[in-house]
């Protein structure tokens, strides 16, 4: 299995969990945050939903061209644009060849300097990051007032399985 077919065959895997996150926030508790220098709940969400924008972005031109973008307002917006956002990167993924997987990309932020690297690279490394940040998102649930969704097991609330 080459690392794009293991890529892709993880990101399956794991959307439908970062969707039973996403959808575990409780309504109206978006703008908690645990500690005044801590994102929001709705921050995390946003970015988680960002990340595969920049995804979709990168895959169709090669570039990411990041600006932080505030939090949505409605986190039923933010869980439809991060699993329209997550199925578009899925299929591109699909139809990437290994010549589109190790060709060179782009991530732009303002104000720093641009970094280079391999599409493949950039992919597997929002990966992680996005997995870091649900399992941040994660950390607030139940201070909010949600529950935990099982994710690689069950939970003290939810128990898991289909």
């Amino acid at each position: 299995m080459s690392t794009r077919a293991f890529c892709l065959a993880r990101r399956k895997t794991e959307i439908p969990t970062f969707t039973k996150v996403l959808k575990a926030v409780p309504q109206g508790r978006q703008e908690y945050r645990p500690e005044p220098k801590s994102r929001s709940a709705a921050e995390l969400a946003t970015l988680l939903a960002a990340e595969e924008a920049a995804l979709v972005s990168l895959l169709d031109t090669g570039t990411v061209q990041w600006k932080n973008q505030p939090p949505g307002a409605r986190l039923a917006d933010i869980v439809a644009s991060y699993e329209r956002d997550a199925r578009a990167v899925n299929d591109r993924l699909e139809r990437l060849d290994e010549t589109g997987w190790t060709k060179q990309g782009r991530f732009l932020m303002e104000g720093a300097p641009p970094w280079e690297d391999t599409i493949e690279n950039f992919v597997w490394g929002m990966f992680f990051d996005a997995i870091h940040h649900r399992g941040q998102l994660t950390t607030y649930l139940r201070p909010m007032g949600g529950k935990v969704p099982a994710i690689y097991g069950p939970s003290a609330d939810d128990p898991g399985g289909p």
